[in-house]
């Protein structure tokens, strides 16, 4: 692996620490859950064979520290931190971007307000949930999350997030009820879900990260690590200090941080990020410049469901990756390999 260049750049509220690699066309590497730039290494430097790689830790997360560490946190606010980060490595020039989960999200608004800045997209399972039909059931999961989170701590709360997105839907994603307007309040939830969509916490009275119950302090054997994490689902407290004593310094410390950073991703990034409305008309509009993707492994599954919804309603191919939503950490290979192939049919 080689050593990237890194760099720290200030943006308003916070400071991001970025990582460049290789020459050629522009491309970005948004990073989901609490990977951060460090998600990519895997695949990173054979896409920096034929491209000018960028990737780096989003705002609150690793080594990208807030002013202020209770800010609310926004989509809009992380796409203007990319496009910050293209304006300064290549001003003015045209970007491939790749996102996974949350960071597939933060790629989509931001092909949304720079369409002229931004030639493709590939968006990997972006849990934009608020536009399934059954959105209103998703509201009352992520409610009784936030709820589980104040109230007993972080793993139990993980738990039943994890548990949540692993769930397979009732129905097909391919024979849900035609795009239109989501679920109304008050339609029946998951049977596991019984808080109301109306009580949700809203996302800028999370819990803090440092009041919330440390990860090393959790006692839930069932606890799954969050979405686009490079932590695999799983993965309890007890399991990754175990691990830490068997890997490299590097690798340790990549885990410490991963781990450290899921309060605040559970507690800031996943309310407001989940409750992110997509504007599907003009994402159908720029449908040329968007490939939609999902894990093999995860047909079904809530995460999946969004990115096969919208590939329906456009009427475009929905590109299915080795894995599941976390592919590429389980795969990193076969994930580099195809995201390079779809990367190279689209000319600049």
């Amino acid at each position: 692996m080689t050593t990237p260049t890194a760099g720290r750049l200030r943006v308003p509220g916070a400071t991001l620490h970025y990582e460049v690699r290789g020459s050629g066309p522009l491309l970005l590497l948004i990073p989901g859950g609490t990977g951060g730039a460090a998600s990519f290494d895997g695949i990173a430097d054979d896409l920096a064979a034929d491209h000018t790689v960028v990737s780096y830790d989003p705002r609150g997360l690793s080594r990208s520290p807030l002013d202020d560490p209770q800010a609310r946190q926004e989509v809009a606010q992380h796409a203007d931190d990319a496009f910050r980060l293209l304006e300064l490595v290549a001003p003015g020039a045209s970007a491939r971007v790749a996102g996974c989960s949350s960071g597939a999200i933060v790629a989509l608004h931001l092909l949304t307000a720079h369409p002229e800045r931004i030639s493709l997209v590939v968006a990997h399972e972006p849990p934009v949930v608020e536009v399934l039909p059954d959105a209103a059931g998703h509201r009352a999961m992520l409610a009784r999350v936030q709820d589980t989170f104040h109230r007993e701590g972080l793993m139990p709360a993980a738990a039943i997030f994890a548990a949540a997105l692993t769930r397979p839907a009732t129905s097909s994603p391919d024979t849900t009820t035609p795009p239109g307007p989501a679920t109304p309040p008050g339609s029946s939830a998951p049977p596991a879900t019984t808080t109301s969509p109306g009580t949700a916490t809203p996302p800028d009275t999370a819990t803090s990260p440092d009041t919330a119950t440390p990860p090393d302090t959790a006692t839930s054997p069932d606890t799954a690590a969050p979405p686009g994490s490079s932590t695999p689902p799983g993965t309890t407290a007890s399991a990754v200090v175990a691990a830490e004593a068997e890997l490299p310094p590097e690798a340790a410390a990549r885990v410490q941080r991963t781990m450290a950073d899921m309060p605040y991703f559970l507690g800031r990034i996943v309310p407001s990020f989940m409750a992110y409305v997509p504007d599907l008309d003009r994402l159908q509009a720029l449908s040329d410049r968007l490939v939609l993707a999902a894990g093999t492994d995860s047909r079904g599954e809530l995460p999946y469901r969004p990115a096969a919804f919208m590939a329906e309603r456009f009427g475009t191919e929905l590109v299915h990756f080795p894995g599941g939503h976390t592919g590429l950490s389980t795969h990193p290979a076969e994930f580099g390999k195809l995201l390079s192939a779809k990367l190279s049919e689209r000319v600049m």
